[in-house]
Order: C-alpha cells, then sequence, then structure tokens
C-alpha cells in the first residue's frame, strides 16, 4: 500500500515538473502564456469577463514573474488572436510599459482592454473576488 502511494506521488510530480513553464493555468478558468520576460496572454477557457482576465494577470505576475503588489500591469495589445495558442480571443499584458502608447490607470469599471490601461498587481488581484452579474 506504502508502495503504491510513493509511485502515484512520485508520477505525480514527474508531470507536474515536465509542464512547460511558459504555460500556466491560472485561476477562475483562464490559460496564461509568456510571451517574454516581462509580457504574457491571457486565454479565457470559460469565463471572459473583465475581471477574470484581470485576476488571471495578476496571479502570473506573482506567481511567475515574481513581481511585487505594487507593480503595474499593463494592457498591451486588447482583445485578438493568441501568439501561444491560436485561440481566438486572448489579452497581451507586460510588467513594462509599451512604447508609444498614453498610460492610463484602469478605473473599477472597464469594459475592455486599450492598450496602455494598467493597475496594480494588487488592484488587479482583489478582482479574483468579483463574481459577475451573469454568468
Amino acid at each position: 500500500m506504502i508502495m503504491k502511494q510513493v509511485m502515484t506521488y512520485a508520477v505525480f510530480a514527474a508531470l507536474l515538473l515536465s509542464t512547460p513553464v511558459s504555460a500556466f493555468n491560472a485561476r477562475l478558468g483562464f490559460q496564461t502564456a509568456a510571451l517574454s520576460n516581462s509580457s504574457f496572454e491571457v486565454i479565457p477557457r470559460g469565463r471572459t469577463d473583465v475581471d477574470g482576465y484581470w485576476c488571471a494577470a495578476a496571479d502570473f505576475a506573482r506567481r511567475t514573474l515574481g513581481a511585487g503588489w505594487q507593480q503595474r500591469i499593463y494592457v498591451q495589445r486588447g482583445y485578438g488572436p493568441s501568439e501561444a495558442t491560436g485561440r481566438r480571443t486572448a489579452v497581451q499584458f507586460s510588467l513594462a510599459a509599451p512604447d508609444g502608447v498614453p498610460q492610463q490607470s484602469s478605473g473599477v469599471f472597464s469594459s475592455g482592454f486599450q492598450p496602455g490601461y494598467s493597475m496594480s498587481v494588487q488592484a488587479a488581484n482583489a478582482r479574483c473576488n468579483f463574481r459577475p452579474f451573469v454568468d
């Protein structure tokens, strides 16, 4: 019985360690994929609300890129096809401000993703607790 448990854990650990670092399954049904050292995509896998994108971006920035709570996350490109997966819709984020685009903070209510919009990792993470009115 103990040997079976050890083997189960070993197989699970091997699968976990063999998962590429560039692909990351974020919270709330979004997938994230690194595009460079500071930019990444958030790809919906179920939910498509704005808060879910920001939540997944905060999760990836903290866990994978090591960003601090006050680090800003910028929209690099709004809705468009995913470069990493080929899916129809993704939003690209970056920890660096996009060149040539005026920066502006995203408010509590935002209906889309404009390049240059930003919020802190902490504010984006707070959106993980929001639930859409309509699913």
